[in-house]
Parts: C-alpha cells; sequence; structure tokens
C-alpha cells in the first residue's frame, strides 16, 4: 500500500500565521505537525508516501522530511496548485499508487490510541487483500460540523452526508482512508461540486453505490484530533504534552517507529539526531536503549505484537 500526507491548503483559519508558514508545519508541542500524519502511515508499515503540498510551500517540506532515506522511507512530492479538493490528491498521486492500494491521511489530523498500530495493520490487510474502502468513525457532540457517516450492522457505510442539518449519527468520517486501486478511476469521473471543488464525499459515496464501503470506529480510547484552528492547535499540544510526560514517552516520534519496524538501526539513528533539545535527546536515548538490547538477544516478542505495545503509544 502507498501513502498519501495531504498538506496543501492556505490554512485561511490559523491566519495570520499561515501567511508565512504552511499549517502543516506549525509545531503541535515538540514536533512539526505533518510528523503526527506520517506516523499514522508508519504505524500500518507504509514506506513509501507522496506529500501533496503547495508550490510555495513544498522547498520548506522537502528541507525538512529529504527523500525520507534518513528513516527508511521514501518520500516523493506533487503540487496542488489551487484547493480544489480532498479527492483530487487521487489524480495528482495516481503515478505514486500505480497499481497498488492507497491510505490518505489528511496533514492536519493526530490519532492516537492503544492498539492503534494493530488495528491500521488489519485495515491494510483488509483492503489489500479485498476491495474496496475503509474508514475510520469517531463519536463526536456535534456531528454537524463534519460529515457524518450511517452504518448498517455489518459496520458497511450506507450513507454519508457533509455537515448535515440533523445528522443520522454522532459518528464523524475522521481525515484517513484506506482505498483498493480502484480509487484512481472513481477520481477521474468526478466532477466539481457548487464550491469547485472534487469532493471526498462524493468518492466515498461512489464506493456505497458499490456496497464496499466500511467504516472502523475509534471509540472510547482513542483520540482524534483537528488542529484546523488556533484552539484546537493548541489542545492538541497541551494534550500531547500531558501524555509524553506522564508516560516518558514521544508520540510520533518517526525515528523510533523506524527502528521499531525494523527500517532504521540503532546506530544510523544515533548518526543522524541532536542532542541540546528534548526530542533529540529522547531519540537518542531510545536508540542507545536499542542497540545495547540487540548486542545482549535478539527480541521474542513478533514484530506485530511489538508495534502494537509499543509503537501507538509513542507514534500516534
Amino acid at each position: 500500500m502507498k501513502g498519501i500526507v495531504l498538506a496543501g491548503g492556505s490554512g485561511s483559519r490559523l491566519q495570520p500565521v499561515t501567511r508565512a508558514v504552511s499549517k502543516q508545519l506549525l509545531p503541535v508541542y515538540d514536533k512539526p505537525m505533518i510528523y503526527y500524519p506520517i506516523s499514522v502511515l508508519m504505524l500500518a508499515g507504509i514506506r513509501d508516501i507522496m506529500i501533496i503540498t503547495t508550490p510555495t510551500d513544498m522547498p520548506a517540506f522537502e528541507r525538512l522530511l529529504g527523500d525520507g532515506s534518513e528513516w527508511g522511507l521514501r518520500f516523493t512530492y506533487a503540487e496542488q496548485t489551487h484547493p480544489n479538493g480532498l479527492a483530487e490528491a487521487f489524480l495528482l498521486g495516481a503515478d505514486h499508487v500505480g497499481d497498488d492500494s492507497v491510505a490518505l491521511v489528511l496533514g492536519d489530523n493526530i490519532f492516537h490510541g492503544q492498539g492503534f498500530s494493530s488495528l491500521l495493520c488489519r485495515a491494510v490487510d483488509e483492503v489489500e487483500s479485498g476491495s474496496g474502502a475503509i474508514l475510520f468513525g469517531y463519536p463526536v457532540r456535534d456531528p454537524g460540523r463534519y460529515g457524518v457517516g450511517e452504518t448498517d450492522a455489518a459496520g458497511r457505510l450506507v450513507s454519508i452526508e457533509e455537515k448535515p442539518m440533523r445528522p443520522k449519527s454522532s459518528r464523524a468520517i475522521t481525515g484517513l482512508y484506506l482505498y483498493d486501486n480502484d480509487v484512481l478511476a472513481l477520481a477521474r469521473q468526478l466532477t466539481p461540486s457548487a464550491r469547485g471543488e472534487l469532493e471526498i464525499t462524493d468518492l466515498n459515496r461512489a464506493y456505497i453505490r458499490r456496497g464496499t464501503a466500511r467504516v472502523i470506529d475509534l471509540d472510547r480510547g482513542y483520540a482524534w484530533l483537528d488542529t484546523g484552528t488556533h484552539d484546537s492547535l493548541v489542545e492538541a499540544s497541551q494534550y500531547v504534552q500531558l501524555l509524553e510526560h506522564r508516560q516518558g514517552v514521544r508520540f510520533a516520534c518517526i525515528e523510533e517507529i523506524a527502528m521499531l519496524q525494523g527500517w532504521l538501526s540503532p546506530e544510523h539513528a544515533l548518526g543522524q539526531v541532536h542532542a541540546n533539545s528534548g526530542y533529540g535527546d529522547y531519540v537518542i536515548e531510545v536508540a542507545t536503549r536499542a542497540g545495547r538490547a540487540a548486542q545482549v538477544a535478539p527480541d521474542p516478542v513478533p514484530e506485530r505484537e511489538r508495534r502494537d505495545r509499543v509503537g501507538p503509544v509513542r507514534g500516534a
């Protein structure tokens, strides 16, 4: 499965800050916002990731992330010259996706929860071995602000409404989507909505008509944070700060996730980070500990169980 992070847009709700810098490069406590959606893809086992952003902001993302090789990843970049809708990601990323399935995550969404890595991996396996789309739902108090999904007893999505006046459920559809390869052809068939955009809701409705759209609910024990406003950005930073201080681990530490996945050796991690920051000191500590453990004995815990036990707490 390939990954796409959509990090475009003007960030109008965060102006004037976003007049000078992309929203997805703003800090959420101790790291750039885009680290969080990248970590979600990494926890799902995805290494080949396209970053879609504006022509103005692309050089800054390239300076921050490079080609991804320092984490055992592969980053490529595409320009979205105008905010033409979320579904345009599959037109811009068609060559990147090729014949594979694809995960799209919005660059301002943060996910966290015990067992999240295993949940993601099972969803990826389901899409890769079958067909259709898997979306993720989250209960909210004000569903009229979101796209709202209605499901049947089997979890199949039967309807989706964008910011409804009378929501049929409290289930908001989050900014994480898994699709089979048919998404490329379906995206090409879309026509712009009244606001001139290719809507992700219309794409999801195409899967509903096929009967192949399913929702996985992120219920109690999970957190979904949208950092698109000043208040939500501060709240997300406070959430990350609180849990990192209490648990002594770092959210979305992409070096640690890469080491847990076996994509980055502790020696390589130690050679590319700098001390004198809390984040850098943490990577050095984790890499040093991992290097010592590797010298003593191989980890007897199966890889996926290890990711489930450790990855979600540190990575999303």
